[in-house]
């Protein structure tokens, strides 16, 4: 069943008169079940602790002038007289006009009587005042359409069902890409469409972790049968098709399983169990290839954080389904380009009959999974070729798998371990390792040029990369999991930050998740009333579990979700278009990533409980505008699971545009008024569950 916003809490002050804040009437609890059916705004209430109190009703019309990409003007008188309407257009035209003038006045002034000492600061601020008069242009211009354009978006038609922009198979095949690289991700002019992705006609609202985590719904995910059961990664197998479901399990008949499997890891690195891979500096690890995800789910209750990245797949993906079951993946692929994330990122790599030939294209794929593994850091390969009694008779795997043992020794890899498929490498911790190799050896270090910290999808370099970073800290030497999230002043200082500005971004983030659980707790256990004589619901610890932050800054909305004791991952989104502080949210042992919020997020349709975005809205309208804020909010609405929430915080202009465009969106939205800010709103928006009517 849907949920709308609210559903009569208690504590709100109800008014007869037409002119409160909000009507008395309380919308029942009833499943959109049409397409054609016209949606229409929610009626009921939200109950609010300090410091929020609501201040619009959802959908009503804002004191602000909405354009159809999303940016505000003041709003002139709607009469309806072809007099009024004159009138409006010859004051907008004296409005440009005076602007302009001013502008060119302002302009001459500044110019003549600044002096060569104040010339460059004035000169920054003379540009922003610029952007700002274009940004007012714009917004002039756009007024003159009216609201009538802002009409609802469409629905896809059925294909799209599981549509991501920027992989279009077909389309790069025409192109003439091939040898792998037509499924690399391509984001070009016209990728997205204009429409809102339906889910599959027998989708089914996730089961709430952690019973998620084992079973989800077989009509969730495209994938068929003979998919579930096809051979490939080491945790394929390790799933079971019951009627309308899917179970996972750890057992398998090619392994003993993914317990066994994760041990007999551990032991080969030295360890007693996988448990004390915290303890060896371990706690994000990249899977590449991931299967289903069984090998980072089982270790999720080791404290450890595992990230699945795979290729794209149209049916049976491997992303896809781990998403599903509620654990951290991403679309990605060694093909061609380099991954969106910083040099040494991650602790572990793990590779088990991932379907990568790291022996092709001269080792480049090595390489690059060198520049993501930390100093110390582990590399895990389990295939075939490393078996030594199937290459002793197989001279062709034999002089494979001498070429990749031998690359690894050039990259300053350690072989510390061999058992049956299974290899572990041990990255150099030191950078002298380089200089001591044999003159001419391959790959060269990179150049400062080349060596980029946070590459955003640039070409796969043939140097060795991360060795000019700051962040060359081997995992041994940092603090373990959890203490890690609470980085040091000298670590802080590598990112130009004092230990002051984290501790007031993570206190305000406490604070903010509190009232966002204030918020929305009532709203989820409106649906599981409390009967006479039970106790008050439990905390709702696991109504969320795949959320995503898209302007993570520090990582603090993942810091105090977890210290709330919240039973969920974040995928943290640092955009290119505004401070790169990408290192510092991984460094802290959460999963991030760098992403331009103009093109689609790398991921499936339905992917996450809660979108949250904290300042985007200024930061992306800060730029040139490269997208409208339309564009912005269908991707939420492409990513977001029906019934899922988004919560987004920003200055109130932007807040109350944002919420005009929720109509187009078929969201339930609301607006709250921070007390403690007046220039600052909150919008508050639930996706709704719209069905696709079966075809006969």
């Amino acid at each position: 069943m849907p949920r709308p916003l609210h559903r009569g809490v208690s504590g709100i002050r109800v008014s007869g008169n037409s002119n409160d804040f909000w009507d008395a009437e309380v919308k029942d609890n009833t499943e959109k079940e049409d397409l054609d059916r016209n949606h229409s705004s929610s009626q009921s209430f939200l109950s609010l602790r300090s410091p929020f109190r609501f201040f619009f009703q959802d959908n009503s019309p804002s004191k602000y002038g909405v354009t159809e990409n999303g940016f505000t003007a003041d709003p002139f008188g709607g009469g309806t007289p072809r007099s009024r309407h004159r009138l409006t257009m010859l004051f907008l035209k004296l409005s440009l006009v005076v602007i302009v003038i001013l502008a060119l006045t302002g302009s001459f002034w500044w110019t003549i009587s600044i002096s060569t000492s104040s010339r460059g600061h004035i000169f920054r601020g003379y540009r922003r005042l610029q952007e700002q008069l274009v940004s007012d242009l714009w917004d002039i211009g756009e007024l003159s359409l009216g609201p009538s354009r802002l009409k609802e978006i469409e629905f896809c038609s059925e294909e799209f069902e599981n549509y991501i922009p920027c992989f279009n198979v077909s389309e790069n095949v025409a192109l003439g890409y091939s040898d792998g690289n037509e499924y690399d991700r391509l984001c070009g002019h016209g990728s997205r469409k204009s429409c809102l992705v339906l889910p599959p006609v027998n989708y089914k609202i996730p089961l709430r972790w952690p019973t998620g985590k084992e079973v989800i719904w077989v009509a969730n995910v495209k994938i068929t049968g003979q998919e579930v059961f096809s051979s490939g990664s080491l945790t394929k197998r390790m799933m079971m098709l019951e009627e309308d479901q899917i179970s996972f399990r750890s057992a398998s008949l090619m392994f003993d399983g993914v317990e066994d499997y994760s041990h007999q890891i551990a032991e080969m690195i030295g360890l007693r169990n996988e448990s004390n891979l915290i303890q060896a500096g371990v706690r994000t690890i990249l899977d590449i290839g991931c299967g289903y995800g069984s090998f980072g789910a089982h270790l999720f209750s080791k404290q450890l954080l595992t990230m699945c990245i795979a290729n794209y797949e149209s049916s049976g993906s491997q992303v896809q389904l781990t998403l599903e079951r509620g654990l951290p993946a991403m679309i990605g692929s060694f093909n061609s380009k380099q991954l969106p994330y910083p040099s040494l990122s991650f602790d572990m790599l793990h590779c088990a009959r991932c379907g990568v030939d790291w022996d092709k294209k001269d080792g480049i794929f090595l390489i690059e999974a060198d520049r993501v593994l930390k100093p110390g850091g582990y590399f895990v390969w389990t295939s075939p070729l490393t078996n030594v009694h199937t290459f002793l008779r197989d001279k062709e795997k034999q002089k494979r798998w001498n070429f990749v043992r031998d690359f690894a020794e050039n990259l300053c890899w350690e072989l510390i371990s061999q058992q049956d498929e299974t290899v572990v490498w041990k990255k150099t911790n030191k950078k002298s390792c380089y200089s001591s190799r044999k003159p001419g050896s391959f790959p060269p270090i990179c150049s400062k040029g080349q060596d980029v910290e946070s590459p955003y999808y640039r070409p796969l370099q043939n140097c060795i990369g991360g060795t000019n970073s700051r962040q060359w800290v081997p995992i041994e030497e940092r603090a373990t999991w959890p203490f890690r999230s609470n980085l040091n002043k000298n670590e802080l200082e590598l990112y130009g930050l004092h230990s002051e500005e984290l501790v007031v971004d993570t206190a305000n983030y406490k604070t903010a998740v509190r009232n966002y659980w204030s918020l929305l707790s009532p709203l989820i256990f409106s649906d599981h009333p409390k009967r006479p004589g039970d106790e008050d619901p439990s905390p709702p610890y696991n109504m969320f579990r795949n959320v995503l932050d898209m302007n993570a800054r520090y990582g603090g909305f993942n810091a105090a979700l977890l210290e709330a004791g919240k039973s969920v991952w974040v995928m943290n989104v640092v955009p290119t278009t505004g401070p790169n502080y990408l290192p510092l949210v991984l460094d802290r042992g959460y999963i991030a990533v760098f992403h331009n919020w103009c093109e689609a997020f790398p991921t499936y349709p339905r992917t996450y409980d809660m979108v949250h975005a904290d300042g985007l809205l200024s930061l992306e309208t800060s730029q040139y505008r490269r997208c409208t804020m339309l564009d912005l909010l269908t991707e939420i609405d492409r990513l977001l699971r029906p019934e899922g929430w988004v919560i987004i915080h920003d200055k109130a202009p932007l807040i109350e545009s944002a919420r005009a465009l929720t109509v187009q969106l078929k969201w339930d939205a609301r607006v709250v008024e921070i007390e403690s800010n007046s220039d600052e709103r909150l919008l508050i928006c639930q996706k709704p569950f719209f069905k696709r009517q079966a075809t006969s």
